[in-house]
């Protein structure tokens, strides 16, 4: 398998020289002290216990530390300068995710992290290769909070060792969730061992609770990942997630709209990695215009596919162009369209109406936004199409990855979660990637 330095890596014989093996080098050394002479090997032996008990009864105690985790971390300032700043080759990139822990709700009490969200980090990784960062934020002033924020840190990390996912875990405080995450995406990690995944839960509560601040938020995340240059993971149907003890039948079903460096080709390989997820095939559907040429496309994804020496079928699905009259007579899911259509006119309406009464731009999340309400609408019906036609095919899957739309410049964040409430809804498991300005996978050929 060619498929990035994930599934494969550069193996070589420094690398598997780890400290411990100097055991078994000083063991090979004493057989070879008996071979060469047992008489001298013992008396130096002897001679070498006296001077250890003389010194031990003798000598005056002192703490020394501990000398291996000395020459571990001379090990890992080495390995780190070796590693330098520049972009890593695709064969011996890593996925190092940033796991979102706080959630948009409440959790149980003790409880620092989402459940799931540390089985979701394992499903990163190849055979449990690879290093997670899980962050919280704590709202408040840093000098008042840092006790807090100390004891927070220690939890989350006894968490992350109890469900046998190796990470690290970082508490930082921060005004507000939106500066301290901002903070985040910018400091943290050293140079080529800085995340790059951004795996944050969907906020599937925000309607049902009235949470008017979360769009504002989870829009601010996505482009605050967008101009950090870090990949982003959607996970929408936490709860769901499977454990490594719940094994999965059917298909991890690829829709795969824009070129991202084959990031959805990677994470959709290292599920099949997974115990719970090896019963499964890929598939991968390409959408496409309806006077496109589907066969040409389907051809020259195939190709693309066996270069990459991946097995996955291909399904190239044709969809009409945008056409709202035309569609709403044919999709069964409709309701749903006219009903985010009238919250979003409704919004629309109300932000007119404070911008006339107070003389100003039309504003939303603090800023002056430019709103086409028939671009809006069109979006609404182009995530809409898109979920009917997950639904469609995909309704047995396994788990369902699609492209991650970027929010539109200048719209609403409000707007954005309808369109984002449109693409999830009914679905199970769903998983929204988007990549960033490189591959993550190289081709065989």
């Amino acid at each position: 398998m060619h498929l990035v330095g994930v599934l494969g890596g550069n193996f070589t014989i420094g690398s598997c020289l780890y400290l411990e093996h100097y055991f078994v080098l000083l063991l090979f050394i004493a057989v070879i002290m008996f071979l060469i002479s047992w008489l001298f090997t013992v008396v130096s032996l002897a001679l070498a216990s006296l001077i250890y008990y003389y010194v031990s009864i003798k000598g005056k105690a002192g703490d020394w530390g501990d000398g291996f985790k000395s020459a571990y971390f001379q090990l890992a300032l080495r390995s780190l300068r070796s590693l330098g700043a520049k972009q890593v080759h695709p064969k011996n990139w890593y996925p190092i995710p940033l796991i979102f822990c706080r959630p948009w709700g409440k959790l149980p009490e003790n409880v620092p992290c989402h459940p799931k969200l540390a089985d979701f980090a394992n499903c990163m990784k190849k055979k449990g290769r690879g290093m997670s960062i899980f962050v919280n934020i704590l709202d408040g002033d840093y000098h008042e909070c840092a006790e807090d924020a100390k004891e927070a840190c220690k939890q989350l990390d006894t968490y992350i060792n109890y469900k046998n996912c190796e990470g690290v875990a970082e508490i930082v405080v921060a005004t507000n969730m939106t500066e301290g995450f901002r903070g985040i995406v910018q400091t943290m990690g050293l140079g080529n061992l800085k995340p790059n995944i951004v795996v944050v839960r969907y906020p599937e509560i925000w309607r049902r609770e009235n949470l008017k601040e979360i769009p504002t938020r989870f829009v601010g995340i996505i482009n605050d990942c967008i101009v950090a240059n870090k990949a982003v993971v959607i996970v929408k149907g936490l709860d769901e997630w499977p454990n490594e003890y719940q094994r999965q039948y059917g298909s991890i079903d690829l829709y795969w709209i824009v070129r991202d460096g084959g990031l959805m080709l990677l994470l959709s390989q290292l599920l099949l990695t997974k115990e719970s997820f090896e019963s499964c095939k890929i598939q991968v559907f390409c959408i496409a215009e309806e006077d496109s040429d589907a066969e040409s496309l389907k051809a020259d994804v195939k190709k693309f596919l066996y270069d990459l020496r991946l097995q996955a079928e291909v399904i190239v699905i044709t969809i009409k162009s945008w056409d709202v009259e035309g569609g709403s007579q044919q999709d069964d899911s409709i309701e749903a369209f006219n009903d985010a259509r009238k919250r979003v006119a409704s919004y629309l309406a109300e932000l007119k109406e404070a911008a006339k009464r107070e003389g100003t731009p039309l504003m939303a999340d603090g800023k002056a936004v430019v709103v086409d309400e028939q671009q809006v609408e069109k979006f609404l019906y182009t995530t809409l199409k898109l979920n009917t036609t997950i639904l469609r095919y995909s309704r047995m899957a396994a788990v369902v990855l699609v492209s991650l739309p970027p929010p539109p410049i200048n719209h609403p964040a409000y707007c954005y979660m309808e369109y984002m409430d449109l693409l999830v809804g009914n679905v199970q498991r769903l998983l929204m990637v988007r990549g960033y300005r490189r591959d993550v996978v190289t081709l065989f050929t």
